[in-house]
This record gives structure tokens, C-alpha cells and sequence, in this order.
């Protein structure tokens, strides 16, 4: 009886509109300051540009770590430990293998072989993808004007924040192509989330555990393939803690709200996440962040994220 109050109580915070777009923007603002925490922590563990493994070690600890924080705090919260439903392991260790461990595998070899530009373009095309994957997926969340506009005004966005002037036309599988497969892995982790919640009540237990395994099988193949780290500081250690508590939170929340909201209702905020890294990855640096180009490509995400969300007229689905 107490569980199914709670997941009503949920229910009833996590659709508000209000909430969504609090949790929403403190997920991709927690994502953003990924950006810069993670190139910190390559010089404080000393991992070099190109030593992929050792990124991909770094990223199975973090990921690890982050995995059994949710659990610990789950723990609290239902003053026992989360046990999984047998009909929902093999749906949640399908959701690590994804949305975990091919995403971040595929992501950093692309970043090996491709621009940062490009893989700061390429990234967010998973909340196209996921839009497009709900449409088949969701009768309640067809692909329409409204959505596909939405999107197309978002994208603009980060092409615009991104404007580097060094950009080429070139593509590689193991550069451009690899972004994309990541991208499209996020998109699948997160139409299987919702499908998995269906199953397993609590988002926080899905969120655990997938993270857990999918961290488990990194560290696997990083260590595999040579990947080493080297604890420097104390300055590492807490870096590293503050990169897994971000991943904690922002996967919790991310997978909540996606169990209780229609996908493209969500997903288009993740045009907010290179926005965020760009602020502050330049506020770390202490460079100038307040010039028009981010102010232009901040209100046209902003103005896709509300053509997305604003409330329905009668439209036409795409079929």
C-alpha cells in the first residue's frame, strides 16, 4: 500500500510542468559540467589524449561508483537493500550494456578519430534520435510539425554555440560514425528505461543497477586493453567522487522522468547539456562566455525546448 502511495506521489511530482523543467535543466546543467570535471580529471589521474582505454577505465569507475551511490541511497530510503524483480534483469542489464557501456565505448573512440567540434554537433543528435524512436515506439508521442520544428530550432543552437570556423565535410567510421552510434545509444538506453520502469517500480533501483553493470563491463575492457589510472591527489579522488555523484543524480532523475512523461517531452532538453558544458567549461577557464553567439544559440534552444512543450492545438501527426 505505501509503495503504490509513493509512486502515485511521484507520479504526481514528476509531471508537473513546473518539475519537469527544474529536473530537466539540473540533469543536462550537472551533464555540462561533466565536460570540464572530466578533462581536469584526465591531467590529475595523467591519462593522455589518445590513451583511450585509460578513459574508458576511468569512465567504468566513475560510472561504478555513481551506480552504488544510487543503491546506498535507495538503501535509506526503503530502509532496505533494492532487490530486483526476475522478470526485470535481463531488461535493466540490457539497459547498462547500452546505455552505459556502448555509449561511452563507441563515444570516446569516436572522439579519437573526430573534432571536438564534431563531437559536440554530433552528440546531441540522440534527442532527435529519441524523438524519432518514440514515434514508433509510443501511439501518445507521434513524430508531428510541432516536434520535428522544435528540434530543428534546438539544433541550431548548438551548431551555433559550436562555431569554431574549423569545420569539414570529411567522415570516418571510426571518427564521425562512432559519435553517432554512441548517440543513438543514448537514445535506445532511454526508450528501454521507460520499458523497463514499466516493470520495476522504483527508477532509482533501474538506475543503480544499470549503472553498476554497465560500469562493471568498462572497467572490464579498459583494464583489458591496457588502461591504467594513477591516483595523484586528493584533488583526483574528490574530482572523481563529485563526477560519480553527478552521474547519480542526474541518471536518477533522467530515468524518473521518463517513466512518468512522454519522450519528446523530455528529450528535447538535452539540447541544453552542450550549452551548459560550453558555459562553464569557459567559466573554469576563465574565459569570456558572455558574447552574442551564446546568447543566440542559449534562446534558440531555449525556443526549441518551448515549441516542443507548448501546449497542444490541433495537429497533424506524421504516419
Amino acid at each position: 500500500m505505501e509503495e503504490k502511495l509513493s509512486t502515485k506521489q511521484n507520479k504526481n511530482f514528476f509531471q508537473k510542468n513546473i518539475n519537469i523543467v527544474i529536473c530537466s535543466i539540473l540533469c543536462t546543467a550537472l551533464w555540462g559540467s561533466a565536460f570540464p570535471c572530466v578533462k581536469l580529471g584526465y591531467e590529475l589521474f595523467n591519462i593522455g589524449v589518445d590513451d583511450t582505454f585509460s578513459k574508458i577505465l576511468f569512465a567504468g569507475w566513475r560510472f561504478f561508483l555513481a551506480g552504488i551511490l544510487v543503491l546506498l541511497i535507495a538503501t535509506c530510503m526503503q530502509k532496505k537493500f533494492p532487490k530486483l524483480k526476475k522478470e526485470s534483469v535481463k531488461g535493466i542489464a540490457l539497459l547498462g550494456f547500452v546505455e552505459t557501456t556502448l555509449e561511452y565505448v563507441f563515444f570516446y573512440i569516436g572522439l579519437s578519430y573526430a573534432s571536438g567540434f564534431k563531437g559536440a554537433i554530433l552528440n546531441p543528435t540522440s534527442t532527435f534520435m529519441m524523438v524519432i524512436l518514440a514515434h514508433f515506439f509510443y501511439k501518445d508521442d507521434r513524430l508531428n510539425f510541432r516536434k520535428s520544428l522544435g528540434c530543428i530550432v534546438g539544433f541550431l543552437g548548438i551548431i551555433i554555440v559550436n562555431l569554431t570556423g574549423d569545420i569539414d565535410s570529411s567522415f570516418s567510421f571510426l571518427g564521425e560514425g562512432c559519435l553517432l552510434i554512441s548517440a543513438l545509444a543514448f537514445a535506445l538506453g532511454s526508450i528501454i528505461s521507460k520499458e523497463v520502469t514499466k516493470v520495476e517500480d522504483n527508477p532509482m533501483t533501474v538506475t543503480g543497477y544499470q549503472l553498476s553493470i554497465g560500469g562493471l563491463i568498462l572497467i572490464a575492457l579498459g583494464f583489458i586493453g591496457g588502461g591504467r589510472l594513477h591516483v595523484t591527489s586528493t584533488s583526483a579522488m574528490l574530482l572523481f567522487l563529485y563526477l560519480a555523484l553527478l552521474s547519480s543524480i542526474a541518471f536518477s532523475l533522467w530515468t524518473t522522468l521518463f517513466k512518468y512523461n512522454p519522450v519528446s517531452k523530455v528529450s528535447i532538453f538535452n539540447f541544453l547539456t552542450p550549452i551548459f558544458g560550453t558555459i562553464l567549461s569557459a567559466l573554469i577557464l576563465s574565459e569570456d562566455v558572455f558574447n552574442l553567439r551564446n546568447l543566440v544559440a542559449l534562446i534558440l534552444v531555449c525556443l526549441g525546448i518551448y515549441i516542443v512543450n507548448k501546449p497542444k492545438e490541433k495537429e497533424t501527426s506524421i504516419n
